[in-house]
């Protein structure tokens, strides 16, 4: 029996992932293609005129076979990327592009569709109208004949380069990684760290330590490896992915900007810059420019500095290098950090189990925030041994009703692509009566057999930052699946997450999850202020790594399709970019390099990548709000108690997270902060307040 032709049986149509088998998958999808044709058949060939159940609910209601299917084919590629999930995906993708598109350029259904009347100022069925009509209009559907051909067959082949990075990547990721024979060369790692890799050289039949990539260029590892000759050997692997080879993503990028940028040009805009921030929060590249511009020169001054500091405790430590380079930089920075804060940083990990952070920290912050509670459900089955099943339901104040599904997916694994996500495979909605069932993703390393996995403070804040995202499809509350949960702006998707980073170290629950993993003790006081500053130390070289990527993506999503055919060498063309914007800084390189760039040519986030940044303002400002509770909103002239965050946090569900795409964004901000965004509050946080103010 194939359980992705029916909705499944399970709770909340958690799939069944026992039964699901791979070889299903291609032909699944192909008959889910053709029962969504139908469906979109079914509306056009109406003769009654068109009415919003007829067509807009009917819409919403179509597409759900193909749904089930894509959700399992993504999650797949994205978490299990063996040759056989690759090979689905690459065939996926392509046909399902060709799909969406002939959706997008029936003038019959787009007709339907104009000829709704308009809706009440506000309501959902005003957002969902202006969504569809904005996704016929940004699809070509205004196209003539020859346009709309043009766009399609770009829409198709985009796709297929899509897959192609992506597989790219990650073979050159799993050919890069970095085996060590000689134990002298792990000076610097703990015991634990060294099990980790030499399991990991095992699981790949070495002899030795394997040291594997994560996604950032600059890997954490570097921080601790004494070696320099081993530090220097993998930061050129790390930077050289996607670049030589078999795996080279050159000619991809290329080709990917190339038809990026004719495609916004069809579609009447300047460049795919413009034609994606019209769509975002921030409205327009001008201003996304402008807090660049704002930002970039106080960061880059912060990062030479402690590039200079770095310098001279190298140079006490007998090293006559003029300058530290990618490899050397991190190494003496973390130097620096222990000198600076006296902590030791592989001993803080051991504050930090992996089992404690989940349910004493990110449940519990999201417990006492919204009233809700967070249970295993042993009883069902994740798609990888790795995977754990939680069930989310409402406190009992509120009758313990069941919301939905959260898997945790948090181990590294040769066939995960790095870094860390949410994704679905239910979106909440009310016309069809689901449920949300979402994953979280991470990338922590395995520890060794009967150990729990010690976390980092950057680990801790990522597994945060995720559930934050969790909450946004796990409360929301609307009527239409295209409006569901994270079904957003990129640019106010990453607010809720964001926000809910800031919860890792509020006192409250930091005490309550931060606890030795041999004694039980909590936190001593002095390290308690460590790990405060520790989240603040070092930020001009983690904004300009982060400037530096932005920087990039948008250098090449505003060429032109003229100037982007004349780009022939990716690697010359990112140093000229930086070097433009000003951000040329020993040992500080972008984030990613566009080769290995996946949030940009494979992720989603083109022209884009700035939206972390837009979001980052949102949340600095907007975290105030949990203090600030009740006045800032206009709602109650006083609070009987500023330390309750309950009646912050039902706010914040209420206006944001239950709301999904149904609100103007900006407007549910000014509800919840009392006022338009400033960007005063981060520039304070990343300890740039001498920059000057920003607009909107």
């Amino acid at each position: 029996m194939n359980p992705l032709l029916e909705p499944s049986p399970l709770d909340h149509e958690l799939p069944d992932f026992a039964a699901v088998r791979v070889s299903d998958l291609v032909p699944t999808f192909r008959t889910a293609l053709q029962e969504h044709d139908a469906e979109i058949a079914a509306i056009t060939g109406l003769s009654e005129p068109p009415t919003w159940e007829n067509t807009m609910d009917a819409l919403e209601a179509s597409g759900q076979m193909l749904q089930r299917v894509l959700a399992i084919v993504f999650n797949y590629a994205g978490t299990d990327a063996t040759d056989e999930i690759t090979a689905v995906e690459e065939t996926v993708a392509p046909e399902l592009s060709a799909h969406n598109s002939r959706i997008l350029l029936d003038r019959e259904l787009y007709a339907r569709v104009k000829a709704m009347p308009a809706q009440p100022e506000g309501s959902e069925n005003a957002a969902l109208l202006d969504h569809w009509l904005r996704a016929f209009r940004r699809g070509g559907a205004d196209l003539d004949d020859a346009g709309r051909e043009e766009l399609a067959a770009i829409d198709t082949r985009l796709a297929e380069l899509s897959t192609r990075f992506s597989r790219n990547l990650m073979e050159s990721t799993v050919r890069n990684a970095v085996a060590v024979t000689d134990e002298a060369k792990l000076e610097g790692l703990d015991e634990s760290r060294r099990e980790q890799l030499r399991a990991d050289a095992e699981a790949e039949g070495r002899q030795g330590w394997l040291i594997r990539l994560g996604l950032p260029a600059v890997q954490p590892v570097l921080e601790e490896l004494a070696d320099p000759d081993l530090r220097r050997e993998i930061a050129a692997a790390s930077r050289a992915r996607g670049s030589a080879g078999a795996a080279d993503n050159s000619g991809v990028v290329l080709e990917t900007v190339r038809l990026r940028a004719r495609r916004a040009e069809l579609l009447g805009y300047a460049h795919h810059a413009e034609f994606v921030a019209e769509g975002e929060t921030a409205g327009t590249v001008d201003a996304v420019e402008e807090l660049l511009d704002t930002v970039t020169p106080a960061a880059v001054d912060n990062a030479l500095g402690e590039h200079k500091r770095a310098l001279d405790l190298a140079h006490v430590n007998g090293v006559e290098a003029e300058t530290l380079g990618e490899a050397d930089l991190p190494y003496w920075s973390a130097r620096l950090r222990e000198e600076d804060l006296a902590v030791d940083t592989s001993g803080l990990r051991k504050y930090f189990p992996l089992t404690r952070v989940l349910r004493d920290g990110v449940f519990y912050a999201a417990e006492r925030l919204y009233g809700i509670r967070v249970t295993p459900r042993d009883d069902l089955a994740g798609y990888h041994p790795d995977v754990r099943v939680w069930e989310v339901s409402e406190g009992p104040d509120r009758g313990g009703e069941s919301l939905g599904l959260l898997l945790t997916d948090l181990y590294a694994r040769p066939t995960k692509r790095g870094g860390a996500w949410m994704s679905s495979f239910v979106d909440q909605n009310r016309l069809l009566g689901q449920t949300p069932v979402v994953v979280n993703v991470l990338n922590i390393a395995r520890p060794a057999e009967g150990e729990e996995a010690l976390l980092s403070l950057d680990e801790v804040t990522t597994l945060f930052h995720e559930f934050g995202h969790g909450l946004h499809g796990l409360l929301s509350d609307v009527r239409y699946p295209s409006l569901s949960g994270t079904n957003v702006p990129r640019d106010f998707v990453e607010f809720p997450s964001q926000i809910n980073e800031n919860w890792a170290l509020e006192p409250e629950v930091l005490s309550h999850y931060a606890r030795h993993v041999e004694t039980g003790e909590p936190l001593p006081p002095d390290l308690v202020s460590a790990v405060k500053a520790e989240a603040r130390w070092g930020q001009g070289v983690a904004l300009t790594e982060f400037i530096a990527a932005c920087r990039v993506d948008l250098a090449w999503h505003r060429l032109s399709s003229r100037r982007a055919a004349e780009v022939t060498d990716v690697a010359a063309f990112e140093r000229a970019a930086l070097e433009d914007a000003g951000l040329t800084v020993p040992g500080v390189g972008p984030r990613y390099s566009s080769t290995f760039f996946s949030h940009i040519f494979a992720g989603g986030y083109s022209a884009d990548y700035w939206s972390y940044l837009w979001a980052e303002v949102l949340d600095a400002d907007g975290f105030d709000g949990f203090v600030d509770t009740g006045a800032a909103a206009g709602e109650v002239t006083q609070h009987p108690d500023p330390d309750d965050v309950r009646f912050a946090g039902e706010r914040f569900r209420r206006m944001i997270l239950s709301r999904g795409a149904t609100i103007d964004y900006d407007d549910a901000f000014w509800m919840f902060r009392g006022r338009q965004r400033s960007v005063a509050p981060w520039l304070s946080r990343r300890g740039l307040s001498g920059s000057g103010p920003v607009s909107g």
